[in-house]
């Protein structure tokens, strides 16, 4: 007999398949009373009582539908998603047409009639020819395959099939495309504003200490020989401008260190002390370093300018195919990321990536900010700053 591997979950075992078929049969009941709240809600959506029943039904299936979905992909040992579509927070009439222009959403009521009748009758024969001494052979033999009919029966209904998968995928895709063009479009007008009020302003002045010193240099060598003095040093400010400008658009040390080295010059540059515990065995395309490494630093200049921290930290590593970055404080807790640009833009940076930024901040804390990105890692190029050289 072979022994699975430690990576492959085992299959469920009979007693779990029947366990599940208590549940099933229990939920069946239920199920069925919100498939007629449902329609019943649906047909009285004229005026308000339908929407109140639909703000009971439809959280209500939903969390049903859930636990069958979680169940079928368990006795199928298949990922399935939950594919119903995001609600808008703090809109109760945008996420009411959401939920009624989810296609989602009427398949788990033709699921309800489903896991009623024909589900229900499955899952209550798997339990009775495990009580019945006669039919328990039936039960030994037959249970697995009965559970896994009725399971693909369910994700016929529960999942999304290709077609809508496709649909919500073009849908992210385009609203994550134009987070990303206002993104670009925010980032280029800074750009233009830091160099307007920074360098350019800088040699605008040089360009005049310079004429003044040449018409100078004949009738007062020394007053000329100040204005060049200072034209020295308004060119040293220029170029940290232009440094400062270049490290914006890509840090020199990302590039030189790899995403861990400049986390670790980030951590550095803190008021705070702040621990990195960091391990990659590679390093993630460039784009996804620098998204991640602004990520970092966005997360890390709130901790300093809002938590009121002792000590902060952030964790960094890659498994499963994402890179994961957590970054933390022992501030005050209470943090929201819609209330702040600098991390609806983290947000949006991800976004373009498929990445996805999750904050936990109760009151007095800890805050903890996870961002999370899918991506290969090649081989590593360069030596972090930390180790041997």
């Amino acid at each position: 007999m072979t022994t699975p591997s430690p990576s492959t979950p085992a299959p469920p075992s009979r007693l779990r398949l029947t366990a599940y078929a208590l549940a099933q049969v229990v939920l069946a009941v239920p199920a069925l009373v919100f498939l007629v709240l449902g329609i019943v809600g649906t047909a009285t959506l004229v005026v308000w009582v339908g929407v109140a029943i639909l703000a009971i039904s439809v959280p209500s299936m939903r969390w049903i539908a859930d636990r069958h979905r979680l169940m079928a992909a368990r006795v199928l040992d298949i990922p399935v998603p939950r594919p119903y579509r995001p609600l808008p927070r703090g809109r109760p009439v945008e996420a009411l047409l959401v939920v009624l222009r989810d296609p989602m959403t009427w398949r788990d009521l033709a699921w309800s009639v489903w896991a009623a009748t024909f589900g229900f009758a499955v899952a209550l024969i798997c339990l009775l020819e495990l009580l019945l001494v006669v039919t328990f052979p039936i039960w030994w033999f037959g249970l697995r395959p009965k559970m896994r009919a009725r399971s693909s029966v369910d994700l016929w209904f529960l999942a999304a099939s290709r077609t809508e998968h496709l649909e919500q995928r073009v849908q992210v895709l385009t609203e994550t495309r134009a987070d990303l063009v206002d993104h670009s479009a925010a980032e280029l007008r800074r750009l233009e504003r830091d160099l307007h009020d920074g360098a350019q302003a800088r040699l605008v002045a040089l360009s005049m200490s310079l004429g003044l010193a040449d018409q100078l240099f004949a009738d007062d060598p020394e007053g000329a020989r100040r204005l060049v003095s200072d034209a020295r040093a308004t060119t040293s400010a220029a170029i940290g401008d232009l440094r400062s400008v270049v490290r914006g658009i890509h840090p020199p040390v990302l590039a030189d260190r790899g995403l861990v080295g400049a986390v670790q010059a980030l951590a550095l540059d803190m008021a705070l002390p702040v621990q990195v515990d960091a391990v990659l065995d590679g390093r993630p395309a460039a784009p996804v370093e620098s998204a991640v490494y602004f990520a970092v630093a966005e997360c890390l200049t709130n901790v300093a300018k809002h938590a009121r921290a002792e000590h902060a930290w952030v964790t960094l590593g890659h498994e499963d195919g994402r890179l994961r970055a957590v970054v933390g404080d022992d501030g005050s807790g209470g943090a929201d990321p819609a209330r702040g640009s600098g991390m609806l833009g983290v947000r949006r940076r991800l976004a373009a990536f498929d990445g996805t930024m999750t904050v936990s901040s109760p009151p007095r804390g800890p805050t903890l900010v996870t961002l999370e990105v899918p991506c290969d890692l090649s081989s590593p190029r360069t030596t972090p700053s930390s180790g041997p050289a």
